[in-house]
């Protein structure tokens, strides 16, 4: 197996990068005591934007590449992006929603085959 030099070097900086991010709350914020007033709302502010910030940046990458290769077949993806939200709002349920839109994005790619 020949392995590049640039590739075992692009793997080191790669985990690199993602321990730094996962080991930066713990350095940060391994001062901080509870009753500091700014941490904790700095902390209440992250705890509360990261998740839905993170599933729109994950939404919108999920959607991007079929529309922007094939946007004459990209209905069946908004669709079924579409109905998950929908199910998602109505019942707040995850499980739900997301087995439902992939059920019916199969559905969908499977009538148009």
């Amino acid at each position: 197996m020949n392995v590049q030099p640039k590739t075992i070097i692009l793997v080191f900086v790669m985990a690199a990068a993602i321990f730094i991010c996962r080991a930066f709350p713990f350095i940060f914020f391994r001062g901080v005591k509870a009753d500091v007033k700014p941490a904790t709302r700095f902390l209440q502010f992250i705890e509360k934007t990261a998740p839905p910030a993170a599933m729109t940046v994950l939404c919108f990458n999920a959607l991007a590449a079929p529309v922007k290769e094939n946007p004459d077949s990209a209905l069946p993806v908004l669709s079924a992006a579409l109905l998950t939200a929908l199910l998602h709002v109505w019942k707040r349920n995850s499980l739900l929603s997301i087995m439902g839109g992939t059920a019916f994005f199969m559905l969908l790619k499977r009538m148009a085959a």
